[in-house]
């Protein structure tokens, strides 16, 4: 028997206890971003512990940080061989609007073999197939695996992980490995499975333009006297030309060159860029020129203007110039440039672009660093690779369009590559009501993780160095 053979015995005999041990997980409400959840979220990290121990992990434990906890656990008596660092998140978003939920968001209930509930797929379901993956292999193999294993798990990734970079900083040691992987992401679509090797970053501003000290009546001084709205809007039109180029000053010039093999690979996924407006009810694609849609969201910077306010938007007319007026704008960012030089470059194009008669303030938000590790990466190929025995197609290799912070952050702080393995479709509603995880990409994944330590444990761990 072969060890896919083993594990799809092991998940076929356990699938109703696995399923049913999921849904205990799912119907803890660990919503990180509401204050009246924290006892839910402690309930969360020790339900987690708990499987852990039981799967036949070690050194388990609860991490405080100033927030949420992360959840710990390891086993690292392979030797000579890979150690692989897992990385989860335990918390979930909130679930509002409650009534368009088709069952309770922590009910969890199967439909068309799909299991619905907040965190089924983003994160707690793909969680728990990782944990479950151990334990199978662990029963396999007589309580040993095929590599070292590592667990951190957090709890405050849908509030943007804020004290996580802190606690990989002050546990690099213990969180040492020679990949990353993490199961937060998507396939390419229905039995299409994917592996993501890139993600945009992302840096925010806010403009906010003030003339007068107060609304001003516009019969009266209109025609006189500078207004917000104008000068937001030219200032909003600046930013591109009319082929959607970013003319921004040296806003492309650490941009990395597409390489051509990429470039191939993108193009044989084949695409259907029609049925893409047709589905987001567009006429038309617009983008950079000389770049198909792919090669726009996933390896191009942008800049986006996200949201305009200012004067009267109430019912009828009113005759006001008004004191202020603003815009919120994002910028995804490629390797290799950097939020804080594009922040300094968006600020300098604004004083650059500011009209007479206002004064401009530009103030920061979120910032992320762009990832990327060489799709042609050992680890990356040996999931390809586990991906196909389990689905019988080609694994896609993509990039991402948006934006995951945190996972630059392992990538800086800790210097290994990062796999991103995903068994999510973006259909499944995540943060949105009546989110879902097929169950099929359930079954599947689980005999993917399974063979994946396999392919690792054959693979020197001198060839996994970046």
């Amino acid at each position: 028997m072969t060890h896919l053979e083993s594990l799809d015995t092991f998940f076929t005999e356990k699938r109703n206890d696995h399923l049913d041990q999921l849904k205990d997980f799912l119907r803890i409400p660990s919503i990180s971003a509401l204050s009246d959840h924290k006892a839910d979220m402690q309930k969360a990290a020790e339900w987690l512990k708990d499987s852990f121990e039981k799967a036949g992990l070690e050194n388990v434990s609860i991490e405080p940080t100033d927030g949420h906890p992360v959840v710990y656990g390891d086993w690292m008596h392979a030797e000579g061989k890979p150690t692989l660092l897992i990385y989860g998140h335990y918390d979930v978003q909130p679930v509002d609007p409650l009534h368009l939920w088709e069952s309770g968001p922590f009910e969890p209930e199967v439909r068309d073999n799909k299991l619905y509930a907040r965190g089924a797929s983003d994160d707690k379901g793909q969680v728990f197939m990782h944990v479950k993956a151990v334990e199978a292999l662990m029963h396999e193999n007589g309580g040993q695996l095929p590599i070292n294993v590592k667990f951190i798990i957090e709890g405050e990734e849908e509030v943007g992980s804020p004290n996580l970079e802190k606690y990989i900083e002050e546990n690099k040691e213990k969180l040492a490995a020679d990949i990353i992987v993490i199961s937060d992401t998507g396939m390419y679509g229905p039995g299409k499975p994917a592996i993501c090797y890139g993600l945009r970053g992302l840096a925010g501003v806010q403009i906010d333009v003030r003339g007068a000290k107060s609304d001003l009546h516009s019969g009266i001084y209109g025609g006189g006297v500078q207004n917000p709205i104008h000068a937001i809007s030219e200032i909003l039109a600046s930013f591109h030309d009319q082929e959607g180029t970013i003319a921004v000053d040296g806003f492309y010039e650490d941009v990395r060159p597409l390489a051509e093999e990429e470039r191939e690979a993108y193009a044989a996924l084949n695409f259907d860029e029609a049925a893409l407006k047709e589905e987001i009810g567009v006429p038309e694609l617009f983008g950079e020129k000389g770049y198909s849609y792919l090669e726009r969201t996933w390896t191009r910077p942008t800049l986006e203007v996200n949201g305009v306010f200012g004067g009267f938007s109430g019912e009828g007319i009113k005759t006001v110039l008004p004191s202020e007026a603003g815009a919120k704008i994002t910028c995804r960012l490629v390797p290799d440039q950097d939020p804080e030089d594009i922040v300094a470059k968006l600020k300098a194009h604004i004083e650059k672009h500011k009209p007479a008669g206002v004064t401009v303030e530009v103030s920061e938000f979120d910032k992320g660093k762009p990832f990327i590790t060489p799709f042609d990466h050992p680890a990356i190929q040996a999931a390809g690779r586990s991906y196909e025995k389990v689905y019988n197609v080609p694994t896609a290799y993509t990039r991402m369009g948006g934006s995951i912070p945190i996972v630059a952050a392992f990538d800086e702080i800790l210097g290994l590559p990062v796999v991103l393995m995903g068994f999510g479709l973006s259909s499944e509603n995540f943060h949105a009501p009546n989110e879902h995880f097929h169950l099929e990409n359930f079954d599947k994944g689980l005999r993917v993780i399974g063979d994946y330590y396999y392919e690792l444990a054959e693979l020197p761990v001198d060839e996994l160095k970046k």
